[in-house]
């Protein structure tokens, strides 16, 4: 038995600190020149595009995306250095920088502390030491629906009850999501990404996007999206980003070029991160529409450190899905960011003997999955009961059958 969580009481203590508000990542400084002092006082409620200029607390800030300061968030200039930059102190000399708190460190035994910054070898996803490990974990539900389901008190039960290795952080595009409030969904991922952290947990870093199919269409939300996210959190070695969620209704070479545009991003601000790139046909490999892997070993995406994803429900994905799972990941590098027992809906009857077979089958390989969802939607693929985020209780008398299923998949010692 593989020991990989501490003990409870330092999970507890780092509740603690996110609850009291204590600060888990550096702030940034920055050298800074004389300040418009002109400008308008920052002012909760009020929305703000890229480049407005204001005044807050004898300092001048330039806001770096368009955003609403909505009433209670607590985005003001000094506490969001993503969505401002500093202009200097309004007497025109600099502002002192501020003592940054040190990065914590994971616990011992954690599955980042066990394997540090991950990069792909060959087919295969690798630890720091070189060596070919599998993670497993959950996907969050799309968090304009179920930010509610993502607390500390979940997040304790996934590390320390369930060990998973990590969690997929679902940010929907449309549907109510990012496109609404940028800032917010940004704010939303970057404190996911610090619970996961304290925890020990890797992080996938989800732009969801589902319809329109064309990863395309939102190319320039995903650049501003991936930059910020980048930036913020370049100096983790625990942050994993997929790029685009379900490609569909278009063409390998069309997702080939938005994978070949938005890897440069990242790379710009997060060099060694492992990016993970949408396949055609809802992430199936094209196999959904008729193609299979043949269509991305033969024209992959010129770029590195990076895996192909595939998606799968077991009670409509059968055996030609998974021979197609298994033929690519021979060849290329995959990683399994969503599947379920259920249909493609997500709903209806567990197939649970058709999952195994998925699973033993990434087990032999060493594909890395994320099962779809850590939520308490009424659907039969969510793992919890309905009611039971409201309830802040996630033992196991809440699971539903998949949920408990899944668990005990999940809790299956590590080799690393």
């Amino acid at each position: 038995m593989v020991f990989r969580r501490a003990p409870i009481i330092i999970a507890l203590v780092t509740a603690a600190m996110l609850v009291t508000g204590t600060a888990l990542v550096p702030v940034l400084s920055a050298t800074a020149v004389a300040a418009e002092c002109s400008a308008p006082a920052w002012a909760e409620g009020t929305s703000y595009r890229a480049g407005d200029r204001v005044t807050y607390e004898g300092s001048g800030y330039t806001a770096t995306m368009g955003h609403t300061a909505h009433p209670g968030a607590g985005w003001d200039p000094v506490s969001t250095p993503t969505l401002w930059t500093h202009d200097g102190a309004c007497d025109g000399g600099p502002a002192p920088d501020p003592t940054p708190d040190p990065e914590p460190e994971p616990e011992a035994g954690t599955p980042v502390a066990a394997n540090g910054q991950l990069s792909v070898c060959g087919v295969n996803l690798c630890n720091e030491q070189g060596a070919p490990i599998q993670l497993r974990g959950m996907s969050t539900h799309g968090t304009q629906w179920y930010s509610q389901c993502v607390t500390d008190a979940s997040l304790d039960t996934l590390a320390y009850d369930w060990n998973a290795d990590v969690v997929r952080i679902s940010t929907y595009v449309q549907e109510g999501g990012y496109e609404t409030d940028p800032a917010r969904f940004t704010a939303l991922v970057n404190d996911y990404i610090d619970m996961l952290s304290a925890r020990g947990m890797y992080a996938i870093v989800d732009w969801h996007m589902l319809d329109p199919g064309d990863p395309h269409f939102n190319l320039q939300r995903a650049t501003t999206f991936f930059t910020a996210i980048a930036e913020r959190n370049s100096g983790k070695n625990n942050i994993i980003y997929e790029v685009a969620n379900e490609p569909n209704g278009v063409s390998w070479q069309t997702i080939k070029s938005y994978h070949e545009q938005i890897v440069p991003v990242i790379r710009a601000k997060d060099p060694d991160a492992v990016v993970l790139l949408g396949t055609r046909a809802w992430s199936s490999l094209g196999e959904s529409d008729g193609s299979d892997e043949s269509e991305v070993v033969n024209n992959p995406v010129d770029a590195s450190n990076v895996m192909y994803t595939f998606h799968f429900y077991a009670a409509t994905h059968d055996q030609e899905y998974l021979d197609t799972l298994s033929r690519a990941a021979d060849q290329i590098p995959v990683f399994i960011t969503e599947f379920g027992s259920q249909n493609s809906a997500g709903e209806g009857a567990n197939d649970f003997a058709m999952t195994q077979r998925y699973l033993d089958l990434a087990e032999s390989k060493k594909i890395s999955w994320v099962n779809w969802n850590f939520s308490d939607d009424h659907r039969s693929g969510a793992v919890f009961r309905e009611g039971t985020c409201s309830g802040g209780s996630f033992g196991t008398d809440r699971l539903k059958e998949a949920g408990a299923w899944i668990r005990d998949r999940i809790r299956t010692p590590d080799d690393f």
